[in-house]
């Protein structure tokens, strides 16, 4: 399968915030498992559909070790939260930086999985963080959102360095 493009920052296509599936069907399903290959192409361990340029609420995650337990959640809501703690942050669309952001250390969240059935789930910890980044990015928002402005800026210019010299 040929991997999706992942969209980097500053793309103004990564702004965009995802529409609800209206329907789960085999279009959505298809996305989800080329968004896993993607992502695990990518050395990632979450993907939001908006990374793909594909702007509906549709995210997949895999915090294991081998890659061996996928997670896709289908117009995911947070529901209840529970304590914070700061922790170093990357993206995929936003390759080589880390950045320190505050997140919630438990979430129960309600979702719809690929069968098309709702669900409720709770995370904690390195899930529950990928959970919250990759939802970030359902909003047109990104990690270094949380950063200062010339913090961003930094890494803006640094990003489209990068990008002139690989084009």
């Amino acid at each position: 399968m040929v991997p999706l493009e992942i969209l980097e920052f500053p793309d103004p296509r990564l702004r965009t915030v995802a529409k609800p599936v209206t329907e789960v069907n085999g279009k959505i399903v298809n996305m989800a498992d080329r968004m896993l290959e993607t992502m695990y192409q990518a050395s990632g361990i979450g993907l939001a559909a908006t990374q793909v340029n594909f702007h509906q609420r549709l995210i997949v995650v895999d915090v294991s070790d081998n890659q061996d337990k996928p997670l896709i959640l289908i117009n995911p809501k947070i529901v209840a939260t529970e304590g914070e703690f700061e922790t170093n942050e990357g993206c995929l669309s936003i390759p080589g930086f880390y950045e320190p952001v505050d997140r919630f250390e438990k979430i129960q969240l309600e979702a719809i999985g690929r069968d098309g059935e709702p669900f409720t789930m709770e995370a904690e910890d390195l899930l529950a963080v990928c959970i919250q980044h990759e939802m970030d990015h359902l909003e047109g928002k990104l990690f270094v959102d949380y950063l200062s402005n010339a913090k961003r800026q930094l890494i803006r210019k640094k990003l489209q360095k990068l990008q002139k010299q690989r084009a």
